[in-house]
């Protein structure tokens, strides 16, 4: 072989080698790869309490395959959820919790992966912009409110009794309000539009579908007011009885219709 071709041929082989080498050096080394289960636990714990929950559900997915079949691998897929709720991934969230209640229908945290559930999806979309944008549950498509409420009544059906139950129920009556005033939201738009028959109709199915709820109280004004621009007196005034009986303190006789205040599910 000439020299040139040797030349050549050790050219090619040291920037295999400098590749191979820099390919090497670039391998990123699992360094929980010697960990206990409960060093990883522990390590994923922290980053949880301290708001890293990326590294928090990287851990927690590692430990999910080193632990299988253990109590401790029922927590790391509980945290896991818990982690990807806070991370702003609810999808991820609800997945893992439903994979938890299939895969494990009789743990004692089954109360807990019901409850996490219902408040994945309680705040299913609340957060910077529609902070922002002053928007509650009831202005929102309330698929996730009825999920959240589905949640929270399997859980107090079939657990009375749980630390979880008491909270569930009083989520469970905001969101009925919730879907009431949904209804509400939409009556008082086409009373304002002018289409007060349509307000009616969607004043009368928060009526007649939600019951012992505050938003019946604007219902019932829209449907008195609609009545009134139609020139329909007779059934205005029963409205307006059936209003003051229902809600002796209500102004909105005197006052009209109240500004929006702040949402009422904040005090979560």
């Amino acid at each position: 072989m000439s020299h040139a071709k040797l030349s050549v041929v050790c050219a090619w082989l040291l920037a295999g080698s400098v590749l191979l080498l820099g390919a090497c050096s670039t391998t990123k080394v699992d360094e929980t790869a010697e960990w206990s289960p409960n060093k990883i636990y522990a390590e994923a714990k922290d980053e949880l309490n301290n708001g890293s929950y990326e590294s928090a559900i990287s851990l927690l997915d590692k430990l999910e395959g080193r632990a299988a079949g253990t109590p401790l691998a029922q927590q790391a897929q509980l945290d896991k959820a818990y982690a990807q709720y806070k991370n702003g991934e609810p999808v991820l969230a609800i997945a893992t919790l439903d994979r938890f209640i299939k895969l494990h229908p009789s743990s004692p945290a089954l109360d807990y992966a019901l409850y996490l559930k219902g408040i994945v999806n309680f705040n299913d979309d609340l957060g910077l912009f529609s902070g922002l944008t002053r928007q509650d549950l009831s202005e929102r498509d309330q698929k996730a409110s009825k999920d959240s409420f589905e949640s929270f009544k399997e859980l107090i059906t079939r657990f009375p009794e749980s630390r979880y139950s008491a909270e569930a129920r009083q989520r469970m009556d905001y969101i009925v309000n919730s879907l009431a005033q949904s209804e509400v939201h939409v009556a008082r738009y086409y009373y304002e539009r002018g289409a007060y028959l349509a307000a009616i109709n969607r004043a009368q199915n928060a009526l007649v579908n939600f019951q012992g709820v505050p938003a019946l109280e604007e219902a019932l004004y829209i449907m008195f007011k609609s009545y009134d621009a139609l020139g329909m007196t007779a059934l205005r005034d029963d409205i307006q009885r059936v209003l003051e009986k229902n809600f002796p303190q209500s102004t909105y006789l005197a006052q009209g219709f109240k500004p929006k205040n702040d949402a009422w599910w904040k005090i979560w």
